[in-house]
């Protein structure tokens, strides 16, 4: 492998990290009523917030990138000079992105594309490109790097909860969704994504801070005695951050740090405002 393109999809939400090398993103569109935008180049998280802040009746749908696009920018990086193009994507439960990839790939020439569906999203999708540029760094081939991607596809998790349940219904990002009549979207379930890459709920629960309280429990369950690095996901809401962070520390001390990250407009739209998620990935 003599030069290795990088690519992700908009979902990671990769726009609001600090990193310093080339990285193809696939964006999708955000339609916000009768209006479509370019997620983050037409329209930033917090000008998508403050959209559905001023007018809470708007019910924000995305669309994904499609074939053509994705082929494009394999062909660019192939003329760019890579023989290989690593493209992480968001778990193929979620969004129809990861099969477009894939078509894409067989379509173009002169270039190995290596299509790695996540099965997640969010910083998950940041977190095996950080690992891929280091691996390509350190000399590894793509057999090596995708098997570092490989272990922290399998050794994650995440448990979120959300203010309404509507947005993931609505938007048919809740693979139990059967469960829920709609008189019942008053639930703040608690939910994870599940070793598939699926949205799923696993309790019901009536409020949000109570909610809130047992992703936290969830977490510190299954985190006794593991090396993790700790993470937590949020669509604008630094409040409930600030809560989650301060009631994991006061359990583990240890910690010394959590980071949090915004989600972006493209995912955002399916958790709806004020999600909230503690996720966490194995450390070798």
């Amino acid at each position: 492998m003599k030069k290795l393109g990088l690519m992700v999809c908009t979902n990671s939400s990769i726009d609001y990290l600090d990193f310093d090398f080339d990285v193809t993103i696939i964006r999708s569109m955000v339609i916000m009523g009768d209006k479509e935008f370019i997620d983050y180049e037409e329209l930033t998280a917090p000008e998508f917030y403050d959209m559905i802040e001023k007018d809470p009746t708007i019910l924000p749908r995305t669309s994904m990138a499609s074939t053509g696009t994705m082929l494009e920018a394999y062909e660019k990086l192939r003329d760019q000079g890579c023989d290989t193009v690593l493209f992480v994507t968001i778990s193929s439960k979620m969004s129809g992105i990861y099969e477009n990839a894939m078509m894409a790939a067989k379509m173009v020439e002169g270039v190995d594309v290596r299509v790695f569906d996540s099965k997640s999203v969010g910083y998950i999708e940041c977190a095996m490109i950080f690992k891929a540029h280091e691996g390509y760094e350190q000399g590894k081939t793509i057999d090596e790097i995708i098997k570092d991607l490989e272990y922290i596809r399998d050794n994650n998790k995440i448990y979120f909860a959300v203010k309404d349940l509507k947005f993931l219904i609505k938007n048919g990002r809740l693979s139990n969704a059967a469960g829920f009549m709609a008189n019942m979207l008053k639930i703040k379930p608690l939910l994870e994504i599940d070793k598939n890459g699926a949205v799923v709920s696993i309790e019901k629960i009536r409020t949000f801070n109570k909610a809130v309280d047992r992703v936290i429990e969830k977490y510190l369950e299954e985190t006794e005695g593991l090396n993790t690095e700790t993470f937590i996901i949020h669509a604008n809401n630094p409040s409930t951050v600030k809560y989650v962070r301060e009631k994991v520390f006061s359990l583990r001390p240890e910690l010394g740090e959590i980071k949090d990250y915004l989600l972006a407009p493209a995912v955002a739209a399916h958790s709806g405002p004020g999600a909230i998620t503690i996720g966490y990935m194995l450390k070798k």
